[in-house]
């Protein structure tokens, strides 16, 4: 059973006191109050999982004390214990919103199975609760695949960091893969078998983003019609990634920091503080050290980030592995039967992929969509697009000779994008594997 935090109400001191060092030996914190009031003011101090509570207090009956609880924390699973078993009690505590019943006396192994059953319905609400995050974790995988310099450096580093719980920072191009790389670590680690959550925080409205990541109580806010966690409640005990840190709002950076020496949350209108174990990977295409100069980002959060610290390549700079990952897409896709020929990998190891990974995801895809008599020639797609492949210098040079930046090239691929589809921001964005206010945002800057 994992450690659950465990609160004991009654007023039976030695009651209370024998069964709080008979769970601490079990491994759980465990706290005791007497009355009700009592019970209230440690609830607004500390968050509990489970309440082993009296029926028959000095200042409230149990069953009137169960909503107040409630209240203030919806999540929790409380056990009644009363001397005085009826059928009669047992349906006003059900109604009241108890999770289960005991009668005393009880076996100590009654109360280990009441435990167990409730810490397993706690962790069987937060698995349904983590689903509608799943197509992000299962969209990152974990195959770091291709024989670079930097994947050979990275398996390495990796191995030594398999204990660590610290913040990390992940930075490179969009379309890099730092995501696979953020999935990588948190399979390498000791919580493998915990939680692993991404987050865009790009894709989220500012006036959102704060009860996303912290949770917030019914009434918060118009539309809280219902107590909802937050992801770092549901990535404890394991790994939360907040992709795009860079577009994280200004005040939201100060509570982020906050929480990361603390490791407590309190959800949007929310009183009382929740303990969270969350091991944070921030990952960034933008220059954080450009934007905390511009006081764009916090240097304290910056620094605090960046902990551990990997700097992702883009893909022009390691051609070793554009097979590799062509070939790990061919799989993906059930296509690995498919031979490339070495004129077809020439062209597509010259390419520059301004679009990184992402992009040769994308035209391996739309080449098996299109191939005719089972032909694979994804670098006619390159041509489609107006960027003949060839060498990383000419591919940059504008007619005067003069090497184009990284955002002049990027401008003119998502611009090539838009004019394909239409103008229809929607499609683009799809097409080239990123948000639509990240396009929108791109488009702007220019």
């Amino acid at each position: 059973m994992a450690q659950l935090s465990i609160l004991v109400v009654d007023d039976d001191k030695n009651f209370c006191l024998s069964v709080r060092d008979y769970l601490r030996r079990k491994g759980h914190q465990v706290d005791v109050a007497h009355t009700g009031k009592d019970a209230l003011q440690l609830f607004r101090e500390k968050w509990y999982h489970i309440v082993l509570q009296d029926e028959n207090l000095p200042d409230i009956m149990g069953h009137d004390l169960c909503p107040e609880l409630l209240k203030i924390n919806a999540d929790l699973k409380i056990i009644f214990i009363t001397a005085y078993p009826s059928f009669q009690h047992a349906l006003q505590a059900i109604k009241a919103g108890a999770y289960d019943y005991l009668s005393k006396p009880f076996e100590l192994g009654e109360l280990d199975l009441s435990l167990a059953n409730a810490a397993r319905t706690i962790e069987l609400e937060q698995e349904v609760d983590s689903g509608r995050y799943a197509t992000a974790r299962d969209q990152a995988g974990s195959a770091l695949v291709g024989t670079s310099p930097f994947l050979a450096q990275l398996r390495g580093e990796v191995e030594l960091l398999t204990g660590s719980r610290s913040p990390a920072l992940i930075t490179g191009e969009t379309g890099t893969g730092k995501n696979v790389v953020a999935r990588y670590l948190h399979d390498r680690s000791e919580r493998r078998d915990k939680p692993f959550i991404v987050i865009n925080c790009s894709a989220i409205p500012e006036t959102l983003i704060e009860a996303e990541l912290f949770g917030h109580e019914r009434g918060a806010f118009t539309g809280a019609v219902k107590n909802r966690k937050g992801v770092f409640e549901l990535a404890s005990g394991g790994t939360l990634v907040l992709d795009e840190i860079g577009d994280m709002p200004l005040l939201l950076q100060s509570r982020l920091l906050t929480v990361l020496d603390s490791q407590v949350i309190r959800r949007v209108g929310g009183e009382s503080p929740i303990p969270v174990d969350v091991r944070v990977i921030a990952t960034t295409n933008t220059d954080l050290e450009q934007a905390v100069a511009a006081k764009k980002f916090r240097a304290d959060l910056y620094y605090r980030l960046s902990v551990i610290r990997f700097a992702v390549p883009p893909l022009r700079q390691r051609p070793q592995d554009i097979l590799p990952v062509c070939r790990h897409f061919l799989k993906l896709f059930n296509r690995e039967a498919i031979a490339i020929d070495p004129e077809e990998a020439a062209r597509l190891e010259a390419y520059d992929w301004p679009g990184n990974i992402r992009e040769l995801r994308n035209i391996v895809e739309r080449s098996l969509l299109l191939s005719r008599d089972g032909a694979f020639q994804p670098s006619a797609l390159l041509s489609v697009a107006g960027r003949e492949p060839s060498g990383p210098v000419e591919q940059t040079a504008s007619p005067g000779g003069a090497v184009k930046t990284m955002e002049q090239v990027e401008h003119e691929h998502i611009m090539s994008v838009l004019r394909r589809c239409s103008n229809n921001k929607s499609q683009a964005a799809k097409a080239l594997g990123i948000s639509l206010s990240s396009l929108k945002r791109k488009v702007k800057e220019q």
